[in-house]
């Protein structure tokens, strides 16, 4: 997408605004699925949690995309989509057994991560089949709060638990039909990736007849100018021939899936918003948006970093501000960042705002959540109304007491 599109949409939809461009969407999917090409059968499962807009899924169902979810409203989500059960696997964390009874009663691939839920659900269901999520004790990226593979996390089932998890199959007779893991966002290091893929498959030749093995995701993507990314290639290369050689050795052929989420749709994302105020204090000179984290969190939750652009004056000189929101709390979304000359009524653009950004939007201090556009063959396409007072009162009820 050009700057001139961005200005453009803003101006037809208003602000803030999401913006995701398709195109981006469907490279990104391409570009994973050529570099495992070799793979005679490859799962591409997308992590909807990143983005769940029914439009944006539908468009990847049309890719060829699964989904992986982790609610029951995001099955229900799926399915509303057209995704069919086949085409989703369910990967929750501490939700009840009941849950994940009513998600395997439509059909849809489950996938356990504990050993109290693996065993009663072997015990009441011995005929679904079941993949089991496994902790590789690995730490994928160097933020604790998005890398859940190491030993302290609370997801999967630990790679030292296995004979527990042998005992329960043996004893219950369940079918296992597949093996899974995800060591968390942000891969800098493939060797690390592939390091937690042994494990993977040294867990997977004790279980013996699988369908597939689901590798999870956590693909860099760059975040800003010559920032660090997966080499989605170079991994593909090398665990294309590790898997090949390990089919032969199980015996069998077997679906190597992934479950991408920021990798699909974060560079695809763009958000926009309207500089409210410019006030200069004694040290910093702040813009002040029309939004906050009610709608990006990002900044504030793991410490991101987007590129902020002023696609109003894209060619003014460059200061440094102090980008905040209006939520009454602290919510910066950069410190001292150089950024074209600012005025207010400009248009500011927040890159890589396609993964947990408005998926992770809220409603605090009753601010409406915005709009969110798809960009596809040089229009945009309104694919969530911006919301509305009477959306705030839907379901509340008002009671004289």
């Amino acid at each position: 997408m050009q700057t001139k599109d961005l200005v453009a949409l803003a101006e037809e939809f208003g602000n803030p605004l999401y913006v995701y461009d398709a195109e981006k969407i469907e490279s990104q999917y391409k570009r994973l699925t050529n570099a495992f090409s070799k793979v005679e059968k490859l799962r591409v499962n997308y992590a909807m949690k990143a983005l769940s807009t029914v439009s944006v899924l539908k468009l990847l169902k049309n890719l060829g995309s699964g989904l992986d979810t982790v609610s029951i409203q995001e099955v229900q989500l799926g399915l509303h989509a057209g995704f069919t059960p086949d085409k989703i696997i369910f990967t929750p964390n501490g939700v009840s057994f009941e849950e994940i009874e009513a998600v395997a009663a439509l059909g849809v691939q489950i996938n356990i991560d504990n050993l109290s839920f693996l065993e009663h659900f072997g015990t009441k269901h011995p005929t679904i089949p079941v993949c089991i999520r496994i902790n590789p004790h690995v730490m994928a990226g160097g933020n604790e709060n998005i890398s859940v593979g190491h030993i302290d996390s609370k997801f999967g089932i630990s790679i030292y638990q296995i004979p527990h998890v042998l005992r329960i199959v043996e004893n219950t007779k369940m079918h296992i039909n597949g093996i899974h893991m995800h060591t968390g966002s942000d891969i800098l290091d493939i060797e690390v990736f592939l390091y937690a893929a042994e494990i993977l498959f040294d867990t997977a030749k004790q279980f013996k007849n699988l369908d597939f093995l689901d590798f999870g995701s956590g693909f860099k993507v760059p975040y800003k100018k010559d920032d660090i990314e997966t080499n989605i290639e170079e991994l593909g290369k090398k665990l294309t021939k590790r898997f090949l050689a390990f089919e032969k050795e199980y015996g069998r052929e077997l679906t190597l899936a992934f479950e991408p989420g920021k990798f699909l749709v974060s560079e695809a994302g763009y958000f926009l918003a309207k500089v409210n105020v410019v006030k200069q204090t004694t040290s910093t000179v702040f813009a002040g948006i029309d939004s906050g984290f009610n709608h990006l969190i990002r900044p504030m939750f793991y410490g991101s970093q987007h590129t902020i652009e002023n696609i109003s004056n894209p060619k003014g000189k460059e200061r440094f501000y102090t980008v905040v929101g209006y939520i009454c709390e602290t919510d910066t979304f950069a410190n001292n960042r150089r950024i074209a000359e600012i005025h207010e009524g400009d248009i500011l653009c927040f890159r890589n705002a396609g993964a947990y950004c408005f998926s992770m939007a809220s409603n605090y201090n009753s601010r409406l959540k915005p709009a969110e556009v798809l960009w596809k063959n040089g229009k945009g396409h309104l694919i969530r109304a911006r919301e509305t007072f009477e959306d705030l009162l839907q379901n509340q009820i008002m009671v004289d007491l």
